[in-house]
């Protein structure tokens, strides 16, 4: 970064904390709550489907049509980052998805919701998420500078579980007294909080390329290819993201409507996650890890064990919070030090592209994981959660072999 562009925008020295960045605390508090509106939307859409058009295969199939084009469109999401302003690309797709919100709470409240417009908002929904990722992957690297990078990462991870934590309870408690559509109109709500402070934030400084955009594609491909332990920890989150994303989006949805209650009950096992997320982000601000390699490969056995653990028992509610808790914890104390990690080492001038790889190469796999989740509940949620643990437990043994992880520091 141009050291008298930064200081122009605001942004401070490395030795300063990130707090002090103005230009940093308006964006923390803008995507704070933008991400507690989100969590409004991610108890109703559920519920809705699960309670009103059909069943849990239902339920997979259509958050799997949302996670398809997500993935389909990141790597050109990921070129238009590191071409054109980051910063107008998440106003834009931020403005695009809380007239999505908008529009399924009004269909909600109305009741001519239909299973075919719920699959085009989703579907529109999942465009939005794929220029609007790698765009935020690109900006807030720039917003900091150097060893900042840790504890600006941090920072947003810590406010993101806290939504989580207080977002799916509230969200339960609005959809209990007030009906599903309140709680996607309150989500429109936070997108335009979003929108007001983006529009108040720099923009970063681009880079005139002359690059075609599939040989930029390409670039950011190769670049992730030719550097062993990136590419080895992508291949690992892919795996993650297949046994874990389906069964805890799915699986305890299903299984909360049909074995547990209602929606402040779903809420609350959502909130157990987030609450133990935000332990391991804090844990992993204070807690200094030199063998990173070693906490990545022993995070994920450990989260195959919790799946496994789900599988045995899942009748009780308070078993279920705990494990969820401990799922969260362990996820949010790994994810703070690979992302540090990832960000450290990639060339800022090809981080959009390469971060749109990286998060293909994690979330890409969702769209499987869902469709398959919802197969495996049709035999029953045990066979779902054991499965998917058993899985995770062996590839992660199987990885610990290599050294291209295990090495990394």
């Amino acid at each position: 970064m141009d050291l008298e562009h930064a200081e122009a925008a605001g942004i401070p020295a490395n030795s300063e904390h990130p707090l002090r960045n103005a230009a940093f605390r308006r964006w923390l508090t803008g995507s704070t709550i933008s991400l507690l509106g989100d969590q409004f939307y991610l108890v109703a859409l559920p519920w809705l489907v699960l309670d009103k058009l059909g069943s849990a295969t239902t339920l997979g199939s259509l958050m799997m049509a949302g996670a398809i084009p997500r993935a389909a469109l990141l790597l050109v999401g990921g070129v238009i980052a590191d071409r054109l302003s980051a910063r107008w690309i998440m106003l834009t797709t931020a403005v695009i998805r809380a007239l999505c919100v908008t529009l399924s709470g009004v269909l909600a409240a109305q009741g001519h919701l239909h299973l075919a417009q719920l699959y085009l908002l989703v579907v529109a929904f999942g465009i939005a998420d794929a220029f609007a990722m790698p765009a935020q992957s690109a900006y807030l690297p720039w917003l900091l500078r150097g060893n900042q990078l840790v504890a600006g990462t941090g920072l947003s991870q810590v406010a993101g579980q806290l939504t989580s934590i207080l977002g799916p309870i509230a969200a339960g408690l609005v959809i209990a007294k007030l009906g599903v559509a309140s709680a996607f109109y309150i989500d429109a709500v936070s997108f335009i909080v979003v929108i007001i402070a983006l529009m108040r934030l720099p923009d970063p400084q681009r880079v005139a390329s002359s690059t075609h955009p599939i040989e930029a594609m390409k670039q950011g491909i190769s670049y992730v290819l030719a550097d062993a332990p990136l590419c080895a920890m992508m291949l690992l989150a892919m795996v993650v993201n297949l046994c874990v994303t389906g069964p805890l989006s799915v699986g305890i949805a299903d299984l909360v409507k049909t074995e547990l209650g209602s929606a402040s009950t779903y809420g609350v096992l959502l909130s157990a996650a987030a609450a133990g997320a935000l332990a391991g982000a804090v844990l992993a601000s204070v807690w200094k890890v030199q063998r990173r390699g070693l906490l990545i490969l022993g995070g994920s056995a450990a989260l195959g064990v919790c799946l496994v653990g789900i599988g045995l028992q899942h009748t009780g509610v308070y078993w279920l919070a705990c494990v969820l808790a401990l799922i969260g914890c362990v996820a949010g104390f790994v994810n703070v030090h690979i992302g540090a990690w990832v960000m450290q080492r990639i060339d800022p001038v090809v981080r959009g592209r390469v971060s749109s790889v990286l998060i293909l190469g994690s979330l890409g796999i969702a769209p499987l994981s869902m469709g398959l989740a919802g197969l495996a509940l049709l035999v029953n949620v045990s066979a779902l959660f054991l499965l998917a643990g058993g899985i995770l437990i062996c590839i992660s043994a199987v990885a610990a072999r290599g050294t291209s992880i295990r090495n990394i520091t």
